[in-house]
């Protein structure tokens, strides 16, 4: 039963995700079109369903947005000295450890594992990450970033306008709450055949960096979330949930910002496609223990 289980969670997951590699392979694909749409249309829409749905309780996922945030932040302290140890530049080793693919394996692992009702969860988590990675992440590569500009993101606003209806109780009509509740489901296929696409653009010419960090993420990730679970107190759902988003691999967008950045693009490269790589066995185990 939970082999039948696993099976059914990760083999969907992945299926998608070679599909979209055996594409890009197949035909060459530029992904940049669909990834704009996916970061200014699909993905807010899906936020902002998700949290300005009449059921969504806030407070109910503060605890889980706090913890979230204290993986991916302490990820980042706890590997800094064995960086600093091994000579390795941080900026470079440091946001694949911190920042991990929520986005494009996070939200349609934990709907597969734990169903339909885990989704505002998974937002929430995919929430603290992505306005992480534009902050902290961004002012780690570059100390002169302007985080003023991360307000001018359409998932950053859609997140802003999604907590105001929550915490006013304020809901859609349905004429509009449903085209955009689908808008919002387009989202989570879109990212994971993107994210096969977008792994055959990495290489492998850094690949002992890239294997200590597909070891040291999952490592680190979990080492936090016991720090979490020292603090604060999960029902199972939550604490299964909060598992699984520490084990996530690295996000294909710190290649991209790496890229952006000029900060050593081809040894990020190769801690993200690594780190993806591991996770065909790492996220199984996490799995086969929390369900």
């Amino acid at each position: 039963m939970l082999v039948e289980k696993l099976l059914l969670t990760v083999f969907p997951l992945f299926a998608v995700v070679a599909v979209g590699a055996l594409y890009g392979r197949w035909k060459h694909t530029d992904i940049a079109i669909a990834n704009r749409l996916n970061m200014d249309v699909f993905v807010p829409a899906l936020v902002f369903s998700v949290l300005a749905d009449k059921s969504f309780d806030l407070f109910a996922y503060q605890d889980l947005a706090l913890a979230a945030g204290v993986i991916v932040l302490g990820s980042g302290v706890v590997l800094y000295p064995l960086v600093k140890l091994m000579g390795w530049n941080a900026k470079t080793f440091l946001p694949p450890m911190m920042f991990n693919n929520t986005g494009n394996m996070g939200i349609p692992l934990i709907v597969l594992a734990f169903g339909e009702a885990a989704l505002p969860a998974a937002v929430i988590v995919f929430i603290v990450e992505m306005l992480l990675h534009f902050s902290v992440g961004l002012y780690i590569l570059d100390h002169k970033t302007k985080l003023s500009a991360m307000l001018k993101m359409p998932v950053v606003q859609a997140t802003l306008l999604g907590f105001i209806f929550s915490l006013m109780g304020w809901s859609l009509p349905e004429p509009l709450a449903i085209p955009m509740d689908m808008l919002g489901q387009i989202s989570i296929p879109l990212m994971l055949f993107t994210l096969g696409v977008r792994l055959l653009s990495v290489d492998l010419s850094d690949w002992r960096i890239g294997v200590t960090g597909a070891l040291l993420c999952p490592l680190s990730g979990l080492l936090m979330a016991a720090v979490a679970g020292m603090i604060w107190q999960f029902d199972h759902q939550q604490w299964a949930i909060l598992l699984v988003f520490s084990v996530l691999p690295p996000a294909v967008l710190n290649y991209m910002v790496a890229e952006q950045y000029t900060q050593e693009p081809a040894r990020v490269a190769s801690i993200v496609l690594l780190g993806n790589f591991a996770s065909v066995l790492t996220l199984p185990l996490v799995l086969a223990f929390v369900l």
